[in-house]
C-alpha cells in the first residue's frame, strides 16, 4: 500500500507541475497568439487557469497528507512539505483571493470589456500580481520535481 501512495504522490507532483507549465507557458500563449478576439482568449485562458487551480488544490492537499503520513511529526523539517505547502498557499491565494476580485472587476465593467473601462488599472495590477505568483508557484514546482527525485 505504501508503494501505491508513493506512486500517487509522484503522479500528483507531475500533474501539478506539468499543468502549471503546460497551461501557463504553452497553451495560454498559443491561445492569445492564435485567437484574434482577445476578450474570448482571456475568457478561455481564465477558465483554463481555474481548472488548473483545482488540479493544484487536489494535488497539494494529497501531497501534504502524504508527506505527513510518511514522516509524522518530522514533516516540518521536510523541504518537500514546505515546497508543496508554499505552492498550495499560492494556489489558494490566486484561486480564492485574486481571481474572484478580477472576475468582479470584469462584471463591474460590463457592458465594456474590462480592458476598455475605468477599472483597467486595478485589473492590470491584480493580473500582474497573479502572474508573478503563478511564476513563483511554477518555479517552486520545478524544485519539487527535482527534490522528489532524491527521496
Amino acid at each position: 500500500m505504501k508503494n501505491i501512495s508513493h506512486h500517487i504522490a509522484s503522479l500528483a507532483i507531475a500533474a501539478w507541475t506539468g499543468s502549471l507549465w503546460a497551461i501557463g507557458y504553452l497553451a495560454v500563449p498559443v491561445l492569445f497568439y492564435a485567437q484574434p478576439d482577445r476578450q474570448l482568449a482571456g475568457m478561455l485562458a481564465g477558465s483554463m487557469f481555474v481548472n488548473a487551480g483545482y488540479v493544484s488544490l487536489v494535488c497539494g492537499i494529497y501531497l501534504l497528507a502524504y508527506f505527513a503520513s510518511w514522516s509524522g511529526r518530522a514533516v516540518i523539517r521536510l523541504p518537500l512539505f514546505w515546497l508543496a505547502a508554499s505552492m498550495l498557499s499560492i494556489s489558494l491565494l490566486i484561486q480564492f483571493g485574486i481571481t474572484p476580485i478580477m472576475n468582479d472587476l470584469k462584471a463591474q465593467a460590463l457592458p465594456l470589456d474590462v480592458m476598455h473601462s475605468a477599472l483597467y488599472g486595478r485589473f492590470k495590477m491584480l493580473h500582474g500580481i497573479s502572474s508573478i505568483a503563478y511564476l513563483i508557484e511554477s518555479l517552486l514546482g520545478v524544485f519539487l520535481v527535482i527534490k522528489s527525485r532524491r527521496t
